[in-house]
């Protein structure tokens, strides 16, 4: 079985280790929470215990429900625009309104995704944000406004 080493992010079996010996990788995704399965021909699928993963959706549930309130607090929202460019360093090239947008577009995906297991929507917002943060850059750097 091939595994990574300790301290690394998490430990790996190919498809071919779960079939030949199926109590084995389950012992040690009981032992280590979770495992990263590989596959030769499609993406890496990651096993966990319904413990694990039953505490990550009530983590992600409650930070989303954290920030969306403190999003609602006048000083509350103006930390979380101060430190925004601390997560996403590109959005120093959003103005106010945009970054605001951003920011609200974001707590609510991460809401969906929390409270709806749709977490598509987090990366969605993310990337199309950056894009148009990458736009305003590069127009910048063309003598444009």
């Amino acid at each position: 079985m091939a595994v990574t080493h300790p301290g690394a992010e998490s430990a790996s079996v190919s498809f071919t280790d779960l079939f030949r010996n199926p109590r084995g990788v389950a012992a040690r995704v009981a032992t280590a929470g979770r495992l990263r399965l590989t596959l030769q021909d499609a993406p890496d699928l990651v096993l966990t215990t319904a413990s694990v993963a039953e505490i990550a959706e009530k983590n992600l549930t409650t930070a989303s429900r954290l920030f969306l309130a403190l999003l609602k607090q006048k000083d509350g929202a103006k930390s979380l625009q101060a430190a925004l460019p601390e997560v996403f360093p590109w959005t120093r090239h959003l103005d106010a309104r945009e970054a605001r947008a951003f920011t609200l577009e974001l707590l609510e995906s991460l809401s969906d995704a929390a409270e709806l297991s749709t977490g598509d929507g987090v990366r969605r917002a993310v990337v199309s944000w950056r894009a148009i943060a990458r736009g305003k850059a590069e127009s910048r750097g063309r003598g444009r406004p």
